[in-house]
């Protein structure tokens, strides 16, 4: 990631709450709102994983668990 990408991101943010064998969890997509790229998330924590990698504050990460990518003009929500 260059400099420039690093003074800047933006996301759309969306959170829902689910349940899962009768527990309750709250899941996330971050969409990018220049390439319509969007991520989802099975957990919070998995979110700012990814945004902390983003950001420079995580190590190298391989596919991260509990992430998926999408594009928008691939359908889906």
């Amino acid at each position: 990631m260059s400099d420039q990408q690093l003074s800047y991101l933006s996301y759309l943010l969306r959170l829902w709450r689910t349940t899962i064998a009768g527990e309750a969890t709250w899941r996330a997509s971050l969409e990018d709102p220049q390439t319509g790229e969007r991520r989802g998330f099975a957990s919070l924590d998995a979110m700012m994983t990814f945004l902390r990698w983003q950001i420079g504050l995580a190590p190298d990460r391989g596919g991260e668990e509990g992430e998926e990518t999408v594009r928008s003009d691939q359908g889906g929500n």
